[in-house]
């Protein structure tokens, strides 16, 4: 009789273990962190395809599960922070841009060039070679910035450039042979300006080529904001088939 007491007593102490480790996990994904995995290549070479990263959920507010309302909105998302938000055209897909334009910013987009309230972005150009001994990696050429970059495939045929956004500091790409890129649908009937609304964002990818970004569908609304980028936390490498060491504990910038 007593060993059967204590046979349910332990069995209640895993029960409950469990139960508690899933609420913890639950409301730790919920309003903490979450894990988001990279599946396009649009901010290349800022994210990688195979990159896994943690996403800040409570730094614009708690926003409760299966819900667009934020609580105890502390923060505001900023210029050239990178977000994580539900897609406006087709809300069970979560997207991942740089956020380049606040409500009421004036934003110009002519070619390569970027305009915010008038003002030109920054950027200075990066050169860059295979690094011979890291086939994942491309050296940068001179201090331009302060580490390598990812290996990409066709990267003769890239410009690279690192650019300033309000106070971040980070990378974009060009493809050379693209001169004018096409302004996309949204942007294309106002030749390329457009003033963001209240309680929207004007969001690009970092790989201004390849990227469906607000150029081409339009504003990202602030409520559909999930979080903000951290840092990587696992980055696999399908090209090589292995893991990319270096980008571990890369922070987001």
């Amino acid at each position: 009789m007593e060993e059967n007491i204590k046979n349910k007593s332990k069995l209640r102490e895993y029960i409950e273990a469990l139960v508690t480790a899933v609420l913890i996990a639950f409301i730790i994904r919920s309003f903490v962190i979450e894990p988001f995995k990279i599946p396009s290549s649009s901010m290349v070479p800022t994210l990688m395809v195979g990159d896994h990263i943690f996403v800040n959920k409570f730094i614009y507010g708690f926003r409760p599960p299966f819900t667009k309302k934020h609580f105890f909105q502390y923060k505001q998302p900023e210029r050239g922070e990178v977000v994580v938000f539900i897609y406006p055209e087709d809300e069970s897909k979560d997207f991942i841009k740089r956020v380049v334009g606040l409500p009421g910013d004036k934003i110009e987009v002519g070619g390569t060039d970027v305009y915010v309230n008038g003002e030109k972005l920054k950027r200075e150009p990066i050169e860059v070679k295979q690094d011979p001994s890291d086939e994942r990696a491309l050296d940068v050429i001179g201090d331009v910035w302060g580490r390598n970059l990812p290996f990409e495939h066709d990267w003769e045929n890239i410009n690279f450039y690192k650019e300033k956004l309000g106070n971040v500091e980070h990378l974009v790409q060009y493809e050379k042979d693209l001169y004018l890129r096409s302004l996309g649908h949204f942007m294309a009937p106002n030749g390329g300006k457009i003033t963001v609304p209240e309680g929207m964002l004007f969001v690009m990818g970092d790989n201004r080529d390849n990227s469906s970004d607000s150029r081409e569908w339009g504003f990202a609304p602030i409520e559909n904001l999930k979080g903000k980028a951290m840092f990587i936390w696992l980055s696999l490498d399908s090209d090589h088939g292995w893991v990319r060491w270096k980008r571990f504990g890369t922070w987001i910038r």
